[in-house]
Order: structure tokens, then C-alpha cells, then sequence
């Protein structure tokens, strides 16, 4: 029986798949939350600039605000992928 993770987690069978699959709590929470949300555009998202627009100093920034190990030999093209790889 899939456990009840709360309002937070809108498809718990997923989530508890992608943890057991290894995923950190946080990401198997966001591709949970995305299927469950089907093809329907998040209302809050795209508020930023894609990150191609974005300085490498504001990438830099960003990356360290969630900790991302290794920014600081990185690309802006690696950065880019950091982040979205997050």
C-alpha cells in the first residue's frame, strides 16, 4: 500500500518509486508533483529569463544559493545544465 506523504506530494506511488530508485527527497517531490499536474502549465513559473539570458555571475549566484558543488570551475554552458539538472 503507497503511504500518504500529505498535501505536498500529489502523486505518492511515483514519489515513493523515484526514492527507492535512489532520488533525493526534493527531486522525487518536483517530478511527482509535475506528472500528477499533466500538461497543465504551472501558474507561477516563467517569470525569470531563460538561463541562456542570465550572466554567468547571476548563474554563479543561483547556483550557490542551492549549493551546487563545483560552480566555480564550471562553464556558463555547465552551469546552465547545473541548474537545470538540480
Amino acid at each position: 500500500m503507497t503511504k500518504d506523504h500529505g498535501s505536498s506530494i500529489k502523486n505518492d506511488k511515483l514519489y515513493e518509486e523515484l526514492r527507492d530508485d535512489g532520488m533525493s527527497k526534493e527531486k522525487a517531490a518536483r517530478i511527482a508533483n509535475a506528472k500528477a499536474a499533466g500538461d497543465k502549465p504551472s501558474k507561477t513559473g516563467g517569470q525569470h529569463a531563460p538561463y541562456e539570458d542570465w550572466s554567468k555571475e547571476d548563474l554563479y549566484d543561483r547556483a550557490q544559493e542551492i549549493g551546487i558543488e563545483g560552480r566555480s570551475d564550471m562553464s556558463k554552458d555547465e552551469l546552465i545544465s547545473a541548474l537545470r539538472d538540480h
